[in-house]
């Protein structure tokens, strides 16, 4: 009976076995947050003006070539991101330099015969620009695709800005960041132009049998826009909800 009831009392103690691991499952990421950073790219330039018939002194017709010239262009961005499920809106500010060649080119075929010697002028767009853009994309865990829209301004002209790009959360967290985002983004920019700078000498005619110069005068009311298209990378430090 001894042995009876000791092997009862052994069943009745409670298991000795190690209790199951907790199930730890990794965060979701999420778009969600404040982020800052920098950018760098190529910008060029579109300064498309219309062909223009003049009288007076020297008749004949002004055409001014567009200028495509293009440069390095650079600067930094904040913004904030929202995500709702797998859709993202947005904000983001940016200032960037722009090393963009703002000469103008000028040719004039002329009424009669002559010898024309084009003028060096240059456009009136600052180096720099700034944009104030919404956005707005569907994100596929971390990557994000977006458009991208707004306001541009410089130092004496605004426009409008519109584009789009591709962002990828990295798998690291530099600098006390919650994430590290790198992204490729086109921007197309409308700007315009401010003519008060331009004196409208677009170069001098000698007509034919003459050795008197006159000067050739663009007159007012010529094409006023100014584009300007960006292709740039951007790394940006994602701060708030990982």
């Amino acid at each position: 009976m001894t042995l009876a009831a000791a092997a009862a009392s052994a069943a009745d103690l409670p298991s000795q076995a190690p209790p199951p691991a907790p199930i730890i499952s990794a965060p979701i990421f999420t778009w969600t947050g404040f982020y800052a950073g920098v950018n760098a790219g190529w910008g060029w330039r579109d300064s498309d003006r219309e062909a223009v018939v003049i009288g007076g002194a020297v008749p004949g017709t002004l055409f001014f070539p567009d200028n495509g010239d293009g440069g390095f262009t650079g600067g930094g961005q904040i913004g904030y991101n929202y995500q709702i499920g797998s859709f993202v809106i947005g904000l983001e500010t940016d200032i960037q330099w722009a090393d963009t060649d703002s000469d103008e080119n000028v040719a004039f075929i002329p009424a009669g015969a002559g010898t024309f010697v084009p003028g060096t002028f240059d456009n009136d767009l600052s180096d720099w620009f700034g944009t104030v853009r919404a956005r707005a994309g569907v994100a596929f865990d971390r990557v994000l695709i977006y458009a991208t829209g707004g306001l541009a301004y410089s130092d004496d002209t605004t426009g409008w800005v519109a584009g789009g790009g591709v962002e990828w959360a990295l798998p690291v967290n530099w600098f006390g960041s919650s994430a590290v985002t790198f992204g490729l983004e086109g921007l197309w920019l409308s700007f315009d132009e401010d003519d008060e700078d331009f004196d409208r000498v677009v170069g001098t005619f000698t007509p034919a049998g003459t050795t008197t110069p006159f000067e050739v005068v663009s007159p007012v009311g010529r094409s006023d826009e100014n584009d300007f298209f960006v292709a740039r990378a951007k790394l940006n430090f994602k701060f708030g909800t990982y």
